[in-house]
């Protein structure tokens, strides 16, 4: 499975978002690209500890649910919902907004060897190597739904 810890993946993912038009139409769910790109960040200061998360309670945290779901099964297209924490970024200027994005994923490759993580908000404790997995397959997911 890719992650943001093998050096060339963030790399394909940064161009991927360079490529990508603003005023993509979505292939599914409603947010727009500018949308999607501020929730990234979101979950990133989330991911890097700067803002906190608070923890939904559920099935989704149970250690066999968590990885099928983290890393097996294909995520619901439209039907996901995140944690409203990584919601409350507004859009402003795509460039601004790519750049932040940029320095946030090179902050977090460069904690790769961190001793401890926060918790994912609705998967509950994830250890480093975890968060690589899940960024790349969140991320990717994403771009997808703008067809990049």
């Amino acid at each position: 499975m890719r992650t943001l810890f093998d050096a060339r993946c963030p790399a394909d993912l940064m161009g991927r978002f360079h490529d990508l038009d603003p005023g993509a139409a979505p292939r599914w769910g409603r947010m727009t690209a500018p949308q999607m790109l501020a929730h990234l960040s979101d979950q990133m200061r989330h991911t890097l500890g700067d803002a906190a998360c608070a923890p939904i309670r559920g099935p989704l945290r149970w250690p066999i649910i968590r990885q099928l779901v983290l890393f097996w099964l294909p995520w619901p297209k439209g039907r996901g919902k995140g944690p409203p924490e990584a919601f409350l970024s507004k859009p402003t200027v795509w460039s601004v907004d790519l750049q932040t994005f940029a320095q946030l994923v090179d902050r977090f490759v460069g904690q790769e060897h961190r001793a401890s993580w926060p918790e994912h908000a609705l998967f509950g404790p994830m250890s480093g190597p975890a968060w690589g997995k899940f960024c790349y397959r969140h991320f990717d997911y994403h771009l997808r739904q703008f067809g990049a």
